[in-house]
């Protein structure tokens, strides 16, 4: 995105291309719209990778039945249809305060949601990590591995 928007810019500056002012503020719209699209739906698919990796831990015998294949393409399309429109108003109004506050809140959205997430994942693993040694025989001398495999 920003490789390809230097090498635009320097494409025009050096008159290999040459056009009219308009057109360079649309392709330069248009290119800042992809990259703030591309970052919108890869924070986007963590949050769904996180949100598929709790799914497949915690309802693990109905995960085929959760997760379909049509809703995984469902899910797909609709990140990449949400973060193409966000960008676009977020390109179009980007000097709005309202703006700028709707995408500090999804950032901290996300991280938040996968903080959660991965923090119940993780006390699950050592949930059952207790729940393995506890019923050992003679208790293991060595907890090195302890935290490794949670």
């Amino acid at each position: 995105g920003n490789l390809a928007e230097m090498l635009f810019m320097l494409l025009l500056e050096h008159g290999v291309l040459v056009m009219r002012p308009s057109i360079v503020r649309h392709m330069d719209s248009v290119i800042d719209m992809l990259i703030c699209s591309s970052v919108v739906s890869s924070l986007s698919f963590l949050g769904v990778i996180a949100v598929d990796r709790y799914i497949t831990i915690f309802y693990a015998l109905r995960y085929h039945s959760i997760m379909t294949l049509q809703r995984a393409v469902v899910t797909m399309a609709s990140v990449w249809l949400a973060s193409t429109v966000s960008s676009t108003v977020l390109i179009i109004y980007y000097r709005s305060n309202t703006i700028l506050l709707c995408l500090i809140g999804f950032f901290l959205f996300m991280l938040v949601l996968m903080l959660v997430l991965y923090i119940h994942m993780f006390a699950l693993a050592r949930h059952h990590l207790h729940s393995i040694s506890s019923q050992q025989k003679p208790p293991t001398a060595h907890r090195g591995g302890s935290l490794k495999g949670a």
